[in-house]
Parts: structure tokens; sequence; C-alpha cells
């Protein structure tokens, strides 16, 4: 990150911030826009700097049951392979004169029916080696369902804070002077209470003749909410106590620096304390703009209608 000038000296640093102060030594953003930690791991074999369940419990859907898929074709296959090369007379009910392609494929299948247990009975393994194959195929079986079973159930069971950031912060007039402002939303039908906000202004400085990180606190008008039904619009009044007092917008535009977002919150139905967080660099802030209004009354005034297709719209003002 770039010197970011125009530091208001009256403004309150975080010395817990949790980041480095050696600006040299970092690279891009502090936080990626999914919440995820800008940080890249080397210096320990990947194996042992990587845990696997954590993988498997955060990769998307698509690519988890991909995997799924992948494994139960892959280790068929290999069982297909090593039941031919012993040889397909052990595998009574598979015809000694069908092709290879014919064969194969009935030991394929054969191997897929003992992986999952389910041991139709067309096709049984005779003497030592396919009987004891077989078996420890069984076992492996037995054993993979176990392991993707429980990744289920982690995966579908894990708390999460299912809450949705604005593509950008705005800063937009508020009480005669300005205040930049972060809009979040819970998408899912949960039940949040007790929700905490803190909002952290990242920048790199020259201070000593030497480029530091420096972490800014950004005073919430309201950093905590007994109840997170609706949006949730964060607001740090630009006051003459903020880092980013007479900042204009040619500033934001020429200088570099990073809003960090946190929340955490209570979810009812997991009955766990959730967390999420976002970040925002300079060049994602809108200057000059205000939310428009993502809920109104239903039209027989029962019901508030949360319209979440509108979490990142604005007018500019």
């Amino acid at each position: 990150m770039a010197l970011l000038k125009k530091i208001n000296n009256n403004a309150k640093t975080d010395v817990n911030s949790g980041f480095g102060t050696n600006a040299s030594s970092y690279g891009g953003r502090f936080v990626n826009k999914n919440g995820t930690p800008n940080i890249e791991r080397r210096g320990m074999h990947l194996l042992h700097r990587i845990s696997w369940y954590h993988t498997m419990i955060e990769m998307p859907n698509w690519k988890f049951m991909l995997i799924l898929f992948s494994f139960y074709v892959v280790i068929n296959f290999i069982f297909a392979i090593v039941y031919y090369a012993i040889g397909i007379q052990h595998l009574d009910g598979i015809a000694a004169s069908g092709n290879f392609l014919t064969q194969f494929g009935q030991a394929y299948f054969f191997s897929a029916q003992t992986f999952t247990t389910v041991g139709y009975g067309h096709i049984s393994p005779t003497g030592f080696l396919t009987s004891a194959l077989s078996a420890a195929e069984a076992l492996i079986g037995l054993l993979s369902f176990a392991i993707a079973t429980g990744l289920f159930f982690g995966r579908f069971s894990k708390p999460t804070a299912f809450l949705k950031f604005s593509h950008n912060a705005l800063i937009s007039p508020y009480g005669g002077h300005k205040a930049l402002m972060i809009r979040l939303v819970p998408f899912k039908n949960t039940n949040l209470t007790d929700a905490n906000a803190k909002i952290t202004l990242g920048m790199s400085i020259e201070e000593n003749g030497k480029m530091i990180n420096k972490f800014y606190n950004l005073e919430l008008e309201l950093d905590k909410i007994n109840a997170l039904s609706l949006s949730w619009t964060l607001v740090h009044p630009i006051t003459e106590n903020s880092p980013l007092y007479n900042y204009t917008e040619e500033d934001f535009r020429k200088n570099h620096g990073e809003i960090l977002v946190f929340i955490t919150t209570f979810d009812n139905m997991f009955s766990n304390t959730v967390a999420a967080r976002t970040s925002y660099t300079f060049d994602e802030i809108i200057y000059g703009a205000k939310f428009q209004t993502m809920y109104n009354r239903s039209k027989d005034g029962s019901r508030t209608i949360l319209h979440l297709d509108k979490l990142n719209q604005y007018e500019t003002t």
C-alpha cells in the first residue's frame, strides 16, 4: 500500500489489529472480499500446512460433490484393474468368453457393489486373493462412506454467518457532515441477535523514515444492535476525530487504504456465535452517494418486505 496522506493526528489507532506493522513485507490487500486473509503460506510441506477437514468443509458445493464422485469412480477403477489382473476366472458369474471391455466392465461394477456393500450376488469372488481383495475393499468402502457422511454433516451443520455485504462502501452526506456507510443484510431465514460491528482503517504511512502499517478505529454511530432482522447500515461519521476528516474524492482516488469490517452475532438456530468479515479498498468506495431503502411495508400493511436484490443499489447525491 502506498503512503496515505492527510492523516488526522487525533484519530485513535488500533494496536490490536492482528496484522503486521512492516509495510514493505505486505502485498495487496489485508483481507479478501470474501473475508479470508490475503495470505499465502509457504515453507512447510503441503500436507502439514493444510487442514483437509477445513478444506473439504469450506469448499464450494460443486467442487465437494465433484471430488466425492471422482474418488468413487477412480477407486472402483483401480480395484477393477486389480480384479482383472488376478484373473476374471476368480470372479464367478463373469463369462470367460466375453471380450475385454465386457469383462472389465463387469469387474468394475462388481467392485462398485463391493465398495458400497450392496452385493447383488450376480458375481462372487472365488479363491483366496480375490476374496481377500473384496473383503479389504468392503472395509475401505465402509470407512470412506463414514468419512463422507461426517463431511456432509459437518458442511450442513457448520455455524455460518449468512450475511451479505454491499459491493461498495459509500461516502454519503450525513447530519451536516459526511459519513462512511457500509450495508449488510441477513439473507437466510435465520434469527440473529446481539450483533456487534467493528470497522478498522488500514494504511501504510511513513514514520521516522520507514514505511509502517497503521490501523485506526473508525467509531460507529451504532456498533451494536439487539436484533439483526433487516438491513444494517454501518455509519462512521467523518468528524474532526476521524482519520478520514478533510478527505476529498480526489484523495480517495489517489491514495491507497483499506476498510476492514468485522461482524459477530449470535445465531439462535445454531445456538452459537457466528462471525463474518470483509474489506473495501479505496477504489471500492463511492464518493457522494447514498444507499436506497431496501425494505417497505406490504400492501396490506401486515408485514415488512425486505428486498435482498436492493442491497447494492445506491443513488448519487
